[in-house]
């Protein structure tokens, strides 16, 4: 999974996008968790998945795609469990970036996930003007809509 993700880090790069923007790094995160489920839930069943990556009109989307039935949901928070929580952190990553995921059937049968996250956040919470005393970090964020996108 490593290699999907600095990957998507290095074609990011490539189109001028500031790798160490805090929505890019969410961007990533879901990169690593998206792909780390298709490989080891899909793999049986499709033995490859493609990855795409779109930045366009403010807007960064990343989608992975593989030929497995299945759709797969997200598991709520058990601290008996050591794994399945991908879904769980993607939805939330793309909640608080002020994005959007969903999962789509595709024409072969399988499934595409994608995720889109806004390219220009704004801190939901105010930031005090300098001097104005300690300010406390942006917990969340949400975009600037110039107008509606296509998914």
């Amino acid at each position: 999974m490593p290699r999907a993700r600095h990957t998507v880090r290095d074609l990011l790069r490539r189109q001028g996008v500031p790798t160490g923007d805090p929505v890019v790094h969410g961007l990533l995160l879901i990169v690593s968790e998206l792909v780390t489920n298709a490989v080891r839930h899909a793999a049986p069943l499709s033995p490859e998945l493609s990855v795409e990556l779109a930045v366009r009109a403010g807007r960064i989307r990343v989608s992975v795609e593989d030929d497995h039935p299945c759709r797969p949901r997200a598991l709520e928070s058990d601290c008996r469990r050591t794994g399945g929580r991908g879904l769980m952190l993607v939805r939330e990553i793309t909640r608080e970036a002020g994005g959007r995921h969903h999962v789509e059937r595709t024409a072969r049968g399988g499934k595409v996930v994608w995720a889109e996250l806004p390219l220009t956040p704004v801190p939901l919470t105010p930031v005090p003007p300098p001097g104005a005393g300690p300010a406390a970090a942006p917990t969340a964020f949400t975009s600037r809509r110039p107008g509606p996108s296509a998914p």
